[in-house]
Formats: structure tokens, sequence, C-alpha cells
């Protein structure tokens, strides 16, 4: 039988059949798992083949092969890097930027923004909060937005007391496997209690002294909602590593870097201090965005 995998939590998993039961479920013992290196080899959104124990729980013994996938890097064990599969077969991944308390993380956006173009995954951008929003912060919110939109991206202002912006999140999600990451404190869970109030999601404020938010989120779990979307909601992410992308290629996931590599005089040119440099020119000529160009300098470093 299959089923997709609703919530993960240690070594038990939700799972909803193709019945519409939902069971509780745990990998069979000698199941070949996967060549990722990840702290948890069965994600929310998977399809796996069950079968059903005596007890009425199940029994995972195949993971489908995954349409695409979002992947960080989670943790350092000594020398050794665990990566975490935040979800799996996602239609769209969204991140929430809260435009106010805490401020947006433009660094944050747009390593999340090159997983999705290296992993095939459909991304949005939501800066959320926008009531909290005024004068320098709505600036800011406005001067990424404009840089975004014009790289092709969608994005949206929502806040929970504009019913309208509710309304455009909703549309955006409609029908869709959709997965929210961003740090604590941006308002996930209140956008989806926003859309589906019976849900109830829990939600905390966020710390007036340092501005970042406490998690109300423990776990990944996808909530199916009135307008048809299944959600996965996720707890708040403070850093979003990447995950098996080699410096030479990083430009590639830079859709205003892409095209503009095959004018380089060098064709392992890093885009970094070449002479002949076509990206460093069109920085330079204002074409590219000098703020996006010191998120891939910062980004190539760190690989």
């Amino acid at each position: 039988m299959k089923a997709r995998v609703l919530q993960t939590t240690g070594s038990w998993y939700k799972l909803e059949t193709e019945t519409g039961d939902v069971l509780d479920g745990r990998l069979r013992g000698k199941l070949r798992l996967s060549d990722l290196d990840v702290t948890n080899p069965v994600a929310v959104g998977d399809l796996v083949s069950i079968e059903i124990e005596e007890d009425n729980t199940a029994s995972i013994f195949e993971i489908e092969d995954r349409r695409n996938l979002i992947l960080r890097q989670s943790t350092r064990q000594g020398k050794h890097v665990k990566n975490q599969i935040i979800a799996a077969n996602v239609d769209l991944a969204v991140a929430v930027q809260a435009a106010a308390k805490p401020v947006p993380k433009p660094g944050f956006i747009d390593r999340f923004l090159v997983s999705c173009e290296a992993y095939g995954v459909e991304p949005a951008i939501v800066f959320n909060k926008m009531d909290l929003s005024k004068g320098k912060k709505e600036q800011k919110v406005n001067e990424l937005t404009s840089i975004y939109l014009s790289l092709g991206y969608t994005v949206l202002h929502t806040s929970i007391q504009d019913p309208g912006s509710i309304e455009a999140f909703s549309g955006l999600i409609k029908d869709k496997l959709v997965v929210l990451v961003g740090h604590s404190g941006v308002g996930k869970s209140s956008l989806i209690n926003a859309i589906d109030p019976e849900l109830n999601l829990k939600i905390a404020e966020v710390s007036k002294s340092s501005e970042k938010g406490r998690h109300t989120t423990t776990f990944a779990q996808l909530h199916r909602l009135s307008n048809g979307a299944m959600l996965v909601d996720t707890p708040g992410i403070r850093e979003f590593g990447l995950v098996n992308i080699e410096p030479g290629e990083l430009s590639l996931y830079f859709p205003e870097m892409k095209t503009e590599r095959e004018n380089c005089r060098f064709y392992n040119c890093t885009h970094e201090h070449e002479p002949g440099c076509s990206v460093i020119q069109k920085v330079e000529e204002g074409m590219i965005s000098s703020q996006r160009y010191e998120s891939y300098l910062n980004i190539l470093y760190s690989l």
C-alpha cells in the first residue's frame, strides 16, 4: 500500500494512506535509505510503500524516488556535517520573512533561492507583518521586493491585519503541496491560522530585547487546508547551509549571472577578481544588484 508522510517525530511517522486513513509507522530495519547523508532519511511529503502490522501500525519498506526536495546543511558533528531534508515532492517552497520584528535577512533568502534553483523547486518569497513596517523598514522591504521581482521571483506582502493580503497568499498556495521556510517569529503559523482558523496552530510573541522568535513548531508537519493546499509547517531555521553545491557552479543558480557568465574572458571565472569578468562589469554598471553580488561572494567563500 502507498502512503504519504504527514509528520516526522523521532523514529515514528504519521502516514496517510491512499484510502485516507492516518497511521503511525516506523522504518523497517533493513530498509536501504538514501545516499544522502541526512539526519532524517524519511521526510514530510515523501511517498512510501508500507505494510500494515497486526497492531494497526505500518512498516515502511520503500521510499519512492523524490520529484524534488528542500535540503539544508543542518548540524556539524566534529568534522562531519549532517544534512536535513526539510520536505520532499513539493509544488512550491515559500521563504517567509518578517518585514519587522525580526528584520528580513537577504542572505537567508538568497541561500534559499540557490537551493531551490539547484534542486528543481519553484520558490516564492513572502514578507509578512507588513503592518509593523514603517519608514526605513518599509523602504528596505520595498527595495528587496524590487530586486526579486526583477529576477522573475514571486513576491507577496502579507499581514494578518490585511484580509486582502491573506486572500492573495491563499490563492498562491491553493491546491499545491507547499513548504514554508523561515526564522522563528516571522509568522508562518499565524499565516496558516489566518487561512484556516480551525487549525489553531500555536504561536508566540517575539522577544522584545533580541527581536528573535521563539520556536512554536517543534517538528515538520503537513496540514490540509480548506483551499486544497497541503502545507508543511516547519520549525524555525536560523541558517540555511547549502548542500552538494560546488563553487564553480554557484553562479548557475543566480539567474542574473547564469547567462552573463558566458561572456566572461575565462571559462572558469569565479566572478570575484578576474579581469574581463562580465558579471563584475554588470555589477559596476548597476545591471546586477550589488546586494545580490555580495550575497554571491559570501556564499562562494562559505563553499
